[in-house]
């Protein structure tokens, strides 16, 4: 029996050894309002096409996985209404149980080496948030990198955490994490995190090359190449701490944390910098998208 299902347009990309770039939902689903949502990740997608690669967009629809969307099933997961937001702990469940989910950088890396697709563009993966040598609250992100084969494209992890205990932990779980073009690690909204990159790729063939010389060695788990934002688009880091800091004080006074977290820290944040930061997570993840792609078509090219 099949686990999940493919998109007319996907199906017939991985048939045919086409480039094809994964995309997450949970974006569209906790990340911004409607009808944003939707109009970006129409974007997204557009943007994945016209760089030469086809956009598989993962979600669970009444319980079957969907790698790749049509567009009315995008417009109708936009519309959706309390969709449960999937990690690999409860994938199956929501599945086996009929239900609608979006996937986040985890789920959507299961379901992506699943149906053959090697590259994901996201905006930024989850971490070791702060606090968590008290809360234990770490993302299941950085498990699912360290043991599932797909090079997942990002600005870094997301600003709201603890950058590095995520580089750390990473670093543990044998991960490689690759900064493109620039040797300092990149922290979503902002161009540089104040820490150095443990490795730096210059070009898509490059991280590609890596992606296959993985596979040779028969090492398990994938790539973290952490894209930086454009130049225009970042808010710089000394503008973001205060931000941060106050919106994770109002996280800790109203006793949100676990998955509720981090939709909480990011709609606080957008109010705090006047709508500044969700027009840099639009810009970041485009530009996410036009990376993904290029690595997708480099390893269409190479052998497997």
């Amino acid at each position: 029996m099949t686990q999940y299902t493919r998109s007319a347009a996907v199906a017939q990309a991985l048939d045919a050894g086409r480039p094809v770039v994964a995309l997450e939902s949970t974006i569209v689903t906790h990340g911004m309002p409607w009808p944003q949502n939707l109009e970006v990740a129409r974007r997204v997608e557009a943007t994945i096409r016209d760089a030469g690669a086809t956009p598989a967009t993962i979600a669970v629809l009444d319980g079957t996985l969907h790698v790749g969307l049509e567009d009315d099933q995008l417009e109708q997961l936009a519309q959706a209404k309390q969709v449960a937001k999937l990690s690999r702990a409860d994938m199956a469940v929501c599945m086996a149980r009929g239900g609608t989910g979006s996937t986040t950088v985890a789920a959507t890396m299961i379901a992506a080496k699943l149906a053959g697709v090697e590259v994901f563009a996201t905006g930024g993966i989850g971490g070791v948030h702060r606090g968590a040598e008290n809360s234990f609250d770490i993302s299941a992100d950085l498990q699912e990198l360290a043991q599932t084969a797909v090079t997942v494209v990002a600005a870094g992890a997301k600003a709201i955490l603890d950058l590095p205990k995520t580089l750390e932990v990473l670093e543990t779980l044998g991960v490689p994490v690759m900064a493109y073009g620039q040797d300092q690690l990149p922290a979503f909204w902002s161009r540089e995190a104040g820490l150095r990159a443990p490795l730096r790729a210059d070009t898509a063939l490059q991280i590609a090359q890596a992606h296959r010389m993985r596979a040779r060695l028969g090492l398990p788990g994938g790539q973290l190449i952490a894209n930086p934002i454009p130049a225009e688009a970042e808010i710089p880091r000394a503008t973001l701490a205060p931000i941060i800091a106050e919106a994770t004080r109002d996280a800790q006074t109203h006793g949100i944390a676990g998955k509720a977290l981090t939709p909480y820290l990011l709609q606080r944040i957008y109010e705090l910098s006047d709508g500044r930061s969700l027009e840099a997570n639009i810009a970041l993840v485009l530009n996410n998208a036009r990376l993904a792609a290029a690595i997708a078509l480099e390893l269409s090219s190479l052998p497997a």
